[in-house]
């Protein structure tokens, strides 16, 4: 049987008159070692790094910058706004151009060479109800296919709003050069229908007014396909058939 007087382990013995031990003396170091300090935060570039300060000089220049940026967007804004209104108000568009009448004379095609004089009539239509057109610059030529034959410089005119204008280019071709496989299409053109076709190109530079209001110089192209000239075989004349030719233009 377990003695009642043993003391019950994990608690102190009591004294001899019955009392607790007294407590442990004040300056009696801690039973247990003490825990270990935190680790510094490596984290924190406070606790390496003092507090950053921009440079003020830095600062102005960045706000300048962005000021004169915000500036620059909105001019261009703004002018994008204004061509677009004016857009909307004057609704430009291209003129139109078209061929009344080709004529050929002296046709010679010889060997390699060939020589002719090219009477061109051209009309010069300005569609737009609120626009004058300024043509600077006219140049007109003569192909078959992709050679050229011809070219000539015709005077720089005006137009007003809704305007027509008729335009005459004269233009030969001397001993002008042909490429074997074009003189035997001309030739079997003439041969078998009695007729030559021709192109018609213009290169124009031009500039749209409107009151105060005018655009840059522009370029514009123009191309008359498939002109039918009737030059019989006994014959070096011929003239256009079939009628006007309409052009397509574009810049």
């Amino acid at each position: 049987m377990a003695d009642p007087n043993r003391p019950v382990t994990g608690y102190p013995a009591a004294n001899a008159n019955g009392h607790p031990p007294p407590p442990p003396n004040s300056n009696t170091s801690y039973p247990y070692a003490a825990p270990p300090p935190p680790p510094p935060n490596y984290y924190n570039p406070q606790q390496y790094y003092p507090a950053y300060q921009p440079d003020p000089q830095a600062v102005r220049r960045a706000i300048f910058l962005r000021r004169v940026l915000a500036i620059i967007i909105a001019v261009f804004i703004i002018i994008g706004t204004s061509f677009f209104i004016t857009w909307l108000v004057l609704r430009p568009r291209l003129p139109e151009i078209r061929v009344d009448s080709l004529s050929v004379s002296n046709y010679n095609l010889s060997g390699y060479q060939l020589t002719a004089n090219f009477q061109i009539g051209i009309t010069v239509r300005n569609p737009n109800s609120k626009i004058k057109v300024d043509y600077d610059q006219v140049d007109a030529y003569v192909y078959s296919k992709d050679y050229r034959l011809a070219e000539t410089s015709l005077a720089p005119f005006s137009q007003p709003k809704k305007n027509e204008t008729s335009i005459r280019a004269s233009e030969a071709a001397v001993n002008t050069y042909v490429d074997g496989d074009l003189v035997s299409d001309m030739n079997g053109q003439r041969s078998r229908s009695g007729r030559v076709n021709f192109n018609v190109r213009l290169l124009m530079s031009l500039r749209l007014k409107a009151g105060a209001w005018f655009s840059r110089r522009r370029y514009l192209k123009a191309f008359c396909g498939d002109l039918s000239v009737g030059i019989a075989s006994n014959s070096s004349n011929g003239s256009l058939i079939g009628g006007p030719g309409q052009c397509n233009v574009g810049i």
